[in-house]
């Protein structure tokens, strides 16, 4: 039985500025529209749309680090490459790498509990046995698509991105239109509103951000990646932005606080239903469905690169158990049992906290390490590092006092996981720290 290794199953530049573009947009819509906005919203109150231009700022301080490392020395499984090169093969570099890795399939399943409830509104279904089960077949389709190889990803990723785009726009104009462009709604509802909530809700709002290291993680699969890395990283943040705040001030100026609240797992199609009447409300639903399902077929595709690099780095064990093929293969497997077993077993609360928690973690190894051991060779500024790894702190701080009140448990079981992650990657790897290599 035959097995390859490392870059085999990589094709370099098949993926082009536009597909990247599509991917990246891809994970960020898909999570941070249709999956956060009403759970940020029940956080930050009125202020729900702040909120996400305060994670937009964070992020574009964050996506510095990535930029330029990736601008160096850009490969695929990307994050991993630059925690090595800030702290070496040891188990640091290798766990944070497993956290970011995590991060992205809770991301998955998290976006595809979100496909099923939607798919499921106009069944008036919100709950049972059908969530899950559709939630497991859109990650399935995503593993078919991602097996048939970069291209079909790349080519079915830009394509999914326009339609949702145009979509949601078209949806944030037209609803907003409705509602007078205004936010008197959502203003005159907030109720137990406090400064600690609003910092957690950034949180979530980074979140929804984070898929610009899907972008990352493909860098030596996309075309000229020394220039189109960075380019992607900030096309995709900057679209995401706009688009963020087109639908939270749209969906803000028709329902109230307390109705997306209510409505938090479907809000949009909710917002829809004033604005646009029923037949809004299924063309949001079909939205929805495109976008949720481009996002868990972006991430999939990420994830497993990232797998399979920190197997050639020998970074993290791997067993074929009995598999053939190339281990990015293996990975896709993987990945996709991991995130339907997720998807299956915990709401969409709980998986968003779990990301987040992961995801910062891992932001603010990523920052000190660039800080410590790179900045110089890669010409990067200091206090702009710097600063990004503090937002970071104030916002993990805030989210995690607020989870503490509402919901100990969950944080319980990101601190059990994180502990985990590292004790075993210090127990595999015997050291904490090693020297880069090339």
């Amino acid at each position: 039985m035959t097995h390859s290794h490392g870059d085999d199953g990589i094709n370099q530049g098949s993926i082009s500025l536009g597909g990247a573009v599509g991917m990246g947009t891809g994970v960020m819509i898909g999570a941070g529209i249709f999956a956060l906005t009403g759970q940020i919203a029940q956080l930050a109150g009125p202020y729900f749309a702040l909120s996400f231009v305060i994670g937009a700022i964070i992020t574009s301080f964050s996506s510095y680090s990535y930029i330029k490392m990736s601008n160096a020395w850009p490969s695929s499984g990307g994050i991993a490459m630059i925690l090595q090169k800030a702290y070496g093969p040891g188990a640091i570099a290798a766990a944070a790498a497993l956290l970011m890795t995590l991060s992205m399939v809770i991301s998955e399943s998290l976006v595809a509990r979100t496909f099923a409830t939607y798919v499921l509104r106009p069944f008036d279904i919100a709950g049972g046995p059908l969530v899950p089960l559709l939630a497991v077949g859109v990650i399935l389709f995503a593993f078919l698509v991602n097996i048939s190889g970069n291209r079909s990803v790349g080519l079915l990723s830009i394509v999914m991105a326009v339609i949702k785009i145009g979509g949601i726009a078209l949806f944030g104009i037209i609803a907003l239109w409705s509602g007078g462009f205004s936010f008197p709604q959502a203003a005159s509802s907030a109720t137990g509103f406090d400064a600690t909530s609003f910092v957690a809700s950034v949180a979530l709002s980074i979140l929804a951000f984070k898929g610009f290291t899907t972008i990352t993680n493909s860098g030596g699969e996309i075309t000229d990646p020394h220039r189109n890395v960075g380019r992607t990283i900030m096309i995709s943040i900057a679209v995401c932005v706009v688009v963020y705040l087109l639908v939270a001030l749209a969906v803000g100026a028709n329902l109230s606080i307390d109705q997306i609240v209510a409505a938090k797992d479907y809000s949009l199609a909710e917002a829809a239903s004033p604005a646009l009447g029923q037949s809004g409300f299924y063309f949001t639903v079909v939205l929805a469905a495109v976008a949720t399902a481009s996002g868990v077929l972006a991430s999939v595709f990420a994830v497993s690169r990232m797998l399979a690099m920190l197997t050639d780095m020998k970074m993290i064990p791997h067993r074929h158990f009995g598999m053939s093929g190339p281990v990015r293969s293996h990975m896709l497997v993987y990945t996709v049992v991991l995130a339907s077993l997720l998807a299956v077993f915990f709401d969409l609360s709980r998986i968003a906290s779990l990301g987040a928690f992961f995801y910062l973690v891992m932001d603010m190894l990523v920052h000190w390490g660039v800080y410590r051991r790179v900045r110089r060779e890669i010409g990067a500024n200091g206090a702009i590092l710097i600063s990004a790894l503090v937002f970071d702190a104030v916002v993990l701080a805030a989210f995690t006092t607020m989870k503490l009140a509402s919901d100990p448990m969950v944080v319980l079981y990101a601190a059990v996981g994180i502990a985990a992650v590292f004790g075993f990657q210090r127990v595999y790897l015997s050291r904490w720290l090693g020297e880069p290599s090339d």
